[in-house]
């Protein structure tokens, strides 16, 4: 595991040109998605009861939390409030499965390449080359990830919405979202298996199962790579709380390339554990 780790450190320290642009690619993104998502959530917020309503009797309190939620459902279910905001979020998403299969593959091919012995980026031509295949596993992979959602998501928020309080219903919820969770992670190891075949010519077919053979080390490395990314960002969030001021706005705007960085990693240790498993 670390020798993979390794030899992926130094793929991507040579795509070192790629992360800055993935990084700006995914600083567009979060702007756009945080602006889409303060124009929904402020509104929304000031029909929250005023803050001296806050402070009253716990039988107030209750009249005030069902004729809210009693509101926030007819809202929901019998006007067509949220459609406008349902197809917002629909082509952001869109946009983001278009843009992220050509990534992934300029990236991957690019990688490829460069572990051949190429002294050269071959992004632009990976995108050329590979952007269909790549592109329609990552819808296929996507289509299968959201499937879930058809059964979880409506039940949840009816959930939610009948729940006494946000830690009964989170109590409740906390099974199905930690099973889809499950869910995503083994598409995702799985089919960027199938990725890496693409762009290496060795089949989608050989190569998951060239994944499924190996799946303990593969499965290994990539949580490993996750976990260091969970500890990047638990001690970027322990140092926003210490550290007030510039310092801790650098630290934390930092912390966004270095996760880029993360990124580009894991997928290079991946690359190299996959080859790995067929070369032997």
């Amino acid at each position: 595991m670390k020798t993979f780790m390794a030899q992926g450190w130094r793929l991507s320290l040579n795509h070192f040109h790629l992360v800055l642009l993935l990084f700006l690619y995914q600083l567009v993104w979060g702007l756009l998605i945080y602006r889409t998502m303060d124009n929904v959530v402020a509104p929304l917020l000031k029909r929250l009861p005023p803050a001296e309503m806050v402070n009253a009797s716990s039988g107030v309190l209750d009249s005030i939390k069902s004729q809210f939620l009693a509101e926030a459902q007819f809202q929901l279910f019998k006007t067509d409030l949220a459609y406008p905001y349902l197809w917002m979020l629909g082509g952001l998403l869109a946009a983001r499965i278009l843009l992220s299969p050509l990534f992934n593959a300029g990236l991957l091919y690019s990688m490829h390449q460069r572990g051949q012995g190429s002294g050269k980026s071959s992004f632009l031509t990976g995108i050329r080359k590979k952007w269909l295949p790549v592109s329609l596993l990552y819808w296929l992979q996507t289509i299968l990830a959201l499937l879930p959602a058809w059964w979880l998501l409506p039940r949840g928020l009816q959930t939610a919405l009948q729940s006494a309080s946000a830690s009964d219903a989170a109590v409740a919820l906390l099974p199905g979202a930690a099973l889809w969770l499950v869910w995503g992670a083994l598409l995702s190891l799985l089919f960027l298996a199938m990725q890496i075949g693409t762009v290496t010519e060795e089949g989608i077919w050989p190569s998951l199962w060239h994944a499924l053979k190996r799946f303990l080390p593969y499965a290994g490395l990539t949580l490993a790579m996750w976990g260091i990314g969970l500890l990047a960002s638990f001690t970027v969030s322990s140092l926003s709380f210490l550290w007030a001021g510039l310092v801790a706005l650098l630290v934390h705007q930092g912390y966004y390339f270095a996760k880029t960085l993360l990124k580009v990693w894991t997928m290079a240790s991946q690359l190299k554990c996959l080859q790995s498993s067929s070369d032997t």
